[in-house]
């Protein structure tokens, strides 16, 4: 059994931040399982990623924890945040910066995971 997972994000966005919540709760369960995980943001999704924007993004309409909040758990968890370059240079803004624990990596860092049998993939 593959103990690493590469998770793409990349259909969430601030228009439907609910998106967010499955796959990020994902990488959580997987590190539990003391799974090597890594996720990937590409299109809208990498707006996660801008700084502040996660905090202001709820899941349900009950508001009673934010995207951000589960963000930060996440990097509590040491799991890497990679910003696909492209996606950045069109959602994110000029004047925006990434979060401190952002990296940069094109598509061919998630096609690389997806294409080595020793990874498992989700996309979202």
């Amino acid at each position: 059994m593959s103990d690493q997972l590469a998770i793409l994000i990349c259909t969430a966005s601030a228009e439907r931040p609910e998106l967010y919540s499955t796959p990020l709760v994902h990488a959580l369960a997987a590190r539990a399982l003391d799974a090597r995980v890594e996720i990937h943001f590409a299109g809208p999704a990498v707006r996660l990623l801008a700084d502040g924007v996660a905090d202001t993004l709820y899941p349900t309409a009950a508001r009673e924890k934010s995207i951000g909040e589960f963000l930060r758990e996440v990097i509590a968890e040491d799991i890497p945040l990679f910003a696909c370059g492209m996606a950045s240079a069109g959602w994110i803004a000029e004047n925006e910066t990434l979060i401190p624990q952002a990296r940069a990596a094109g598509a061919t860092a998630f096609v690389a995971r997806a294409l080595d049998p020793a990874w498992r993939t989700l996309i979202y």
